[in-house]
This record gives structure tokens, C-alpha cells and sequence, in this order.
């Protein structure tokens, strides 16, 4: 099989592969492990921006992950597309088990504050070592390619499980970066409205809804009145755009 992975920093993965079972694996013929330099496709290697809305950090373009992605499609065909984030779901055997079936498998590898949301039209599954933050995603590509490297046929494999460490508080919030319109799609007003009030309370409510509708199991127990209230109003099946409202009128009595 082919595993392709895409990174700023593809040495580190490459320096991997020429060891263990990984390189055992590459020397039999079971398989290819071709890594990728996101910024050979950026302009002047550009490969991050601001975030939209005066939030912290930088985040990945999506200009060329997705120029990177048309380059590997058409070198290897359709690819199965992974990307390692906090709040994915968590790593086990039973994934490798699945994906060694895979043809092509391409891992992402986030850096910063995250990859720009528009990205995630690729992306087929996002995982997660577990509860930790790490500084990018070449670590759970080479936990990827290790896990299905030992699964490979007449390569030696032996199980491993993957246990979580610490937990944090909220998944985090969705994030944009330039341009503000990409294939048809646009970051979201309220980040470019300049109401960092706002933008606050937009943050904090797409990271509780996301917590709650990808790792409920995270939600914690000392919750804020803000926070029950965000809660239940999502549980409820209000939008944002009409609690805000609701939210200012209250908070300016």
C-alpha cells in the first residue's frame, strides 16, 4: 500500500521511515511511504496567515494543501484522506486493522493553531492520539504509518494500544484564515465584523458544540451559567445567530 503524508517538516518523517519495522516494511515491498513539503506548493513557501477575527495564532492556508492534494491525487489516484486533530476519534487497533485494507492513505499534518476549516471538505476521517496537544500532526502520521506498517503482509507486527494522557476543558472552535472566500466558501461574518465581544461568545459556543457533538464524553463538570445556557440552548436546537441576540438583550438590561 501507499501512504502519503503532508507536512512542513517532511523530515521527520522520512527520518523515521529509515528505521524498525516501518523501514522493514518499505525494504519487502508491502510499502510506500512518500512524504510530501507543503510549502513546495505555496507561494514563496507562505504556508500560514492570521486567523480571522482577531483570534490567537497562526493557521495553515488552504491554498496549498489543496494545490498539494491535486499534485498527489494525480501521481496515485483518489486518495483516503486522514487528518490528526484534538478532537478526532481516538486511535486503536481496530483503525489500523481497517485502514491496512486502504490502497492510499493520505495524512495532513496540522501545525499552529490548526488548519484552515475550508480544508476539511478533503479530509475523510480525523483521528487523535488522545487528550493532549502536541506541537503538529507528525507524530500521529508516524503513529499511522507504524500502526499499519506491523499489519502489512510478511511484515512482523505485534499489538499495541494507545492510551490517553490528560484532558482539557472544551474541543477547539473552527478556524479561518485568507482568503476570506475559497471555492465557494466563506468564513463565517462574525469573524470579520470587528465585535470581538461577539466573536468571543462565537468562539466559546462552537466549542461547546462541537465538544458536545464529537466528544461528549469531554464536556466538564464545573460548567459556568454561560456555558449551561450555551449548552442547552444547542441541545435545543437554537442557532447561534438567534441566541446572541437573545444573550446581548439580557446581558444590557
Amino acid at each position: 500500500m501507499i501512504i502519503s503524508a503532508l507536512s512542513i517538516f517532511p523530515q521527520i518523517i522520512k527520518y523515521y521511515c529509515d528505521y524498525g519495522i516501518v523501514k522493514q516494511a518499505i525494504n519487502k515491498g508491502a510499502l510506500k511511504v512518500d512524504v510530501f513539503n507543503l510549502r513546495d506548493f505555496a507561494i514563496k513557501g507562505q504556508v500560514d496567515d492570521t486567523v480571522y477575527g482577531g483570534l490567537p495564532g497562526m493557521v495553515l492556508k488552504p491554498e496549498p494543501i489543496f494545490e498539494a492534494y491535486s499534485h498527489i491525487e494525480q501521481k496515485y489516484g483518489k486518495p483516503y484522506v486522514i487528518c490528526p486533530e484534538p478532537w478526532g476519534k481516538r486511535l486503536d487497533q481496530k483503525d489500523f486493522e481497517r485502514w491496512k485494507q486502504r490502497k492510499h492513505i493520505l495524512v495532513i499534518c496540522g501545525r499552529y493553531e490548526g488548519i484552515d476549516e475550508r480544508v476539511k471538505v478533503l479530509v475523510d476521517e480525523e483521528v487523535s492520539l488522545g487528550d493532549f496537544v502536541l506541537s503538529g500532526g507528525e507524530v500521529a502520521a508516524l503513529a499511522i504509518i507504524d500502526g499499519i506498517s506491523r499489519l502489512l503482509p510478511d511484515v512482523l507486527s505485534e499489538p499495541e494500544s494507545l492510551k490517553a494522557d490528560s484532558f482539557f476543558r472544551w474541543l477547539g472552535y473552527p478556524v479561518y484564515t485568507k482568503p476570506r472566500e475559497f471555492k465557494g466558501m466563506q468564513v463565517p461574518d462574525i469573524l470579520v465584523s470587528g465585535d470581538h465581544r461577539k466573536i468571543k461568545l462565537w468562539a466559546l459556543w462552537h466549542s461547546i458544540e462541537r465538544t458536545l457533538r464529537k466528544r461528549p464524553d469531554l464536556v466538564p463538570k464545573d460548567l459556568t451559567d454561560l456555558e449551561i445556557k450555551i449548552i442547552q440552548a444547542i441541545k435545543e436546537g437554537v442557532k447561534f445567530e438567534d441566541w446572541i441576540k437573545k444573550h446581548l438583550r439580557e446581558v444590557e438590561r
